[in-house]
């Protein structure tokens, strides 16, 4: 393929080792592409996380294509057992390998190097954005969320985005999300009395509550799913007294629980859920109980309609596959795209990403810049 290449550009993104909420000169790489592209590059930097914000084209142009993407990476892990150096980008067999190479530094080499070589080569009636956040991998809290209240106070909009995450289980071109189930975790805590183990009648011991509570809410069913989403889930991450005696009641216990779920609740509804469970609980054996609750994000969906058939169309002509739209998965970005403007994901095949020698197909990544050059030629023809 001609033009901008994107292993390189994905081999030199590796090499930075941008462990979040580190850059490492991720985004000075991109920004002195996009910039010699005729791109209008900014830094959106807040709260020690770095951004890009770049567009081609005049601001409020009457269509404007948005990519969404993040340069920063888990951390790397045992690095012994990694067989490549994590942030050496080397390439064997066909293979790159590298912490990020699959999520998703491939995925901003793929769609940048297609958005600096369609404007070259076909100048578009309309306008490019590339969104870049350094804080999709952390909290998420100055990242993508900056980038778009930094549009919101420039008076940018974007009228359609694709999110570049790995999308494909196994086969490139197999799927693409349309939507994301919302995530939230309860951490909770059930308060007794520590006593001696002899002596169980002069303690409380909060070791059944919980044991009764998690129980409860592990076999909960929250529901059979929806038209969009599979069945809603619940999982018990962890159980703890922090007690090493055999001889002691233990006067406090903790938990942690982690619910990932569809359009049929909100976090709102299942806060007051599990609320109602610790009361029921605190009824049932005399213990206090204390929790702490964090929403990642709701669950959403774009309905299946021009967005999706455009990018559907463009991956079934490079790959020969017709992609499932679906909603599996973890969170993305897109969570906070959604409220701005009609969103879905496509990208690699993401096996491999977060573990010990993450590795990308060559194939792919130029593979993923012609589909992504397609979908932008597809959609400022219309």
């Amino acid at each position: 393929m001609s033009g901008t290449d994107p292993v390189a550009l994905t081999a030199d993104l590796v090499r930075c080792p941008s462990v979040t909420p580190a850059d490492e000169g991720a985004l000075d790489v991109l920004h002195t592409l996009l910039t010699a592209a005729g791109f209008d590059c900014t830094r959106v930097d807040r709260g020690g996380i770095c951004n890009l914000y770049a567009r081609w084209g005049a601001k409020g142009h009457a269509r404007t294509f948005g990519f969404n993407g993040h340069t920063d990476v888990v951390p790397v892990g045992d690095e012994a057992a990694w067989t490549v150096p994590p942030f050496g980008a080397e390439i064997k067999d066909g293979v790159l390998y590298g912490r990020g190479a699959t999520d998703m530094k491939s995925g901003v080499a793929a769609f940048a190097a297609a958005a600096v070589d369609f404007v070259r080569d076909t100048p578009p009636d309309g306008a490019i954005v590339l969104a870049i956040t350094g804080d999709e991998e952390g909290d998420a809290v100055d990242g993508t969320t900056a980038l778009l209240d930094h549009m919101a106070n420039t008076g940018e909009q974007l009228d359609v985005c694709l999110v570049g995450e790995p999308t494909c289980p196994d086969r490139m071109g197999e799927m693409i999300k349309i939507g994301r189930r919302g995530s939230m975790s309860a951490w909770i805590k059930v308060i007794g009395k520590q006593g001696h183990a002899a002596y169980p009648h002069r303690a409380l011991n909060p070791l059944p509550a919980m044991m009764r509570l998690m129980d409860r809410l592990a076999r909960h069913e929250l529901d059979q799913g929806t038209a969009h989403f599979d069945s809603s889930t619940l999982a018990v991450v962890t159980v703890d007294t922090g007690n090493a005696a055999t001889n002691v009641i233990p006067a406090e216990c903790s938990s942690a629980v982690n619910i990932r779920f569809n359009d049929t609740h909100s976090g709102a509804s299942l806060c007051t859920w599990i609320k109602e469970e610790l009361a029921r609980i605190e009824a049932e054996f005399g213990v206090q109980t204390d929790v702490r609750i964090k929403i990642s994000g709701e669950s959403f969906v774009t309905p299946p309609g021009a967005l999706s058939d455009l990018v559907a169309s463009a991956v079934k002509a490079e790959t020969g596959l017709t992609p499932e739209l679906s909603t599996t998965g973890g969170t993305s970005d897109a969570r906070f795209i959604k409220s701005h403007c009609p969103v879905v994901e496509f990208g690699l095949v993401g096996r491999s990403m977060h573990q010990v020698d993450e590795h990308v197909e060559v194939a792919h990544i130029r593979q993923l810049k012609a589909i992504y050059t397609r979908i932008l030629q597809s959609y400022f023809a219309q």
